[in-house]
């Protein structure tokens, strides 16, 4: 069987089951476009301005001026422009608690966001309690494997376990926040992998003109990300808006830029 990294977005969409999986695969293909663009930005005007112009990956939770208004005009853009929402929200806590913070509070995350995320720190118990509020809805989550800053300890056992959780609930967990595919990472000793796995890897962590920041984030350009480690999205932020989120013109420039580097990174992946 071709693995995962060697078929087209459009040929593994035809074999996933969750909505939101199969969903964002399909965009992606429609568009020619692998680019998540991170909004980490705390102004609501600045925020919509941004995605107007980009497209998919949001993070309403560092918005300063946040009110429920804004998810409509979200949802028109995500209509209009054709991008699946993800909510990078890194849910960490008992199954009982991100039930209710999924569900309710003020952003009510899963009434309109497709994808989120979480940490596999509680155990299986976080996908349990997200899953009975999100897969109803027929959204999926994604949990951090992997993370790309310096020293994480997301490494090892860690990672391992986390593969372990998500096939285990192959409903809801349509991949993972990493840095690398996760195919037979996580397999006992004499355990034979699934040839039909096929968990999205949504990278974080990749930067066309510089390294890494005075932060301990790593930077790693779309080739590597996406060619060289298989994965399947490029998950840009300061990149893309810099410091200025005004201007709009160069932010458009600057994700035309990664669009096409990452795609042509997935190109030659798949001609390989």
């Amino acid at each position: 069987m071709v693995p995962p990294r060697q078929q087209t977005y459009a040929q593994r969409a035809l074999k996933q089951t969750n909505p939101a999986a199969k969903s964002l695969l399909e965009t992606i293909e429609r568009k020619n476009s692998n680019l998540a663009v991170s909004v980490d930005v705390t102004k609501t005007k600045d925020f919509l301005a941004i995605i107007d112009v980009v497209g998919p990956f949001t993070h309403v939770d560092v918005l300063e001026d946040f009110e429920y208004g804004l998810i409509q005009e979200l949802q028109d853009l995500s209509e209009k422009h054709d991008f699946v929402i993800f909510e990078d929200r890194k849910f960490a806590d008992i199954g009982n608690t991100v039930a209710l913070q999924y569900s309710s509070g003020i952003h009510k995350i899963a009434s309109w966001s497709h994808i989120t995320n979480a940490h596999p720190v509680p155990g299986p118990s976080i996908i349990a309690g997200l899953s009975s509020v999100g897969l109803p809805l027929g959204r999926g989550l994604l949990l951090l494997a992997e993370m790309s800053t310096k020293g994480a300890l997301t490494t090892g056992v860690y990672t391992e376990e986390a593969v372990r959780m998500a096939r285990a609930h192959r409903d809801f967990v349509i991949g993972f926040i990493a840095q690398r595919r996760m195919e037979g990472v996580g397999l006992a000793e004499g355990e034979v992998a699934d040839e039909g796995e096929d968990f999205l890897i949504l990278s974080p962590g990749v930067g066309l003109h510089a390294k890494g920041d005075a932060m301990g984030q790593q930077y790693r350009t779309p080739k590597e990300v996406v060619l060289d480690s298989g994965c399947d999205v490029i998950i840009v932020g300061r990149g893309i808006y810099g410091t200025d989120p005004s201007l709009t013109d160069e932010i458009a420039g600057r994700a035309k830029e990664y669009q096409a580097k990452g795609w042509e990174a997935y190109l030659q992946r798949i001609s390989s």
